[in-house]
């Protein structure tokens, strides 16, 4: 049985305020629902996500500006960071956990500066929202063995190579009958062919692949 996070329930003080900084930072507004006079609720995506937020009143009594260190993966922190800043958004300068990634322990545990390693997972910057709940953004650019992401079962990647290659094969011996030789650069047309099948069907090759963590 799966089960993925789905939403994260946040506490806010001023649901137009909120609204507009999560706008303003880039986030999809998925819905603003009103029922009556006591409950309304405002659901926003961060780009890429399959996780979202929600917030708003008669949604939870937990004091507003209490969450904390909201982690979102990044490719690039840097560009991230800059992102934000562009879009109006106060970002901190990139820096690493001294004793490694959320480590808040130690006197001084965040040290500025990316980590001196480049390691995937160790590099930061943060950012709050009006209310003071913060965010993480976490570069990550390898991850770790472990956890299947992609929406395609094994059978179905199986599947889809298959018919891919099938394809690919009898596109490619039309196409040696019109170059009139063999083509000697084969494995590159191939590679070209089937490319453009998977974009065509609205794939994408992270989803085929069996990157974790």
């Amino acid at each position: 049985m799966d089960m993925k996070l789905e939403v994260l329930i946040i506490p806010v003080s001023d649901i137009d305020r909120a609204k507009a900084f999560y706008e303003k930072a880039g986030f999809r507004l998925d819905g603003d629902f009103v029922v009556g006079e006591n409950f309304r609720g405002i659901q926003f995506t961060p780009p890429g996500s399959d996780a979202s937020i929600i917030f708003g009143k008669g949604i939870t009594s937990t004091k507003s500006g209490s969450t904390d260190n909201l982690v979102m993966a990044v490719n690039d922190v840097d560009a991230a960071r800059n992102d934000l800043i562009a879009r109006g958004i106060a970002v901190s300068e990139v820096f690493h956990y001294a004793a490694g990634p959320f480590n808040n322990t130690g006197k001084n545990p965040r040290v500025a500066g990316r980590d001196p390693q480049s390691r995937s997972y160790y590099s930061f910057a943060s950012f709050e929202d009006p209310d003071g709940n913060g965010w993480l953004l976490q570069e990550i650019t390898t991850r770790l063995p472990g956890r299947i992401t992609n929406q395609l079962a094994d059978a179905e990647v199986k599947t889809l190579l298959i018919t891919a290659l099938k394809n690919a094969e009898t596109a490619h011996g039309v196409y040696e009958k019109t170059l009139g030789k063999r083509d000697e650069d084969w494995p590159q047309w191939y590679a070209e062919h089937m490319t453009k099948a998977f974009f065509g069907a609205g794939y994408r090759l992270s989803r085929v692949s069996t990157a974790s963590a």
